[in-house]
């Protein structure tokens, strides 16, 4: 199990940061991603493993004008 923004989500082996984006429905360009307080940079999300227990914060960016 690991949390994503204060909730539960079901764990698996091998699961990505950009396995949780889509999980969870996170379609923003602009994205901050953390697993336990360390970020993790766009161009890695589909390479960076999510382990089991982590923490996942994710923000979405707002721009305008």
């Amino acid at each position: 199990m690991i949390d994503v923004n204060g909730g539960p989500m079901d764990w698996k082996d091998g699961l990505t940061v950009r396995d949780v984006i889509v999980a969870k429905h996170m379609r923003s360009p602009m994205l901050i991603v953390s697993i336990n307080d360390t970020r993790v940079e766009p161009r890695d999300f589909d390479l960076t493993p999510v382990p089991d227990g982590a923490y996942v914060q994710m923000i979405h960016l707002l721009s305008g004008g």
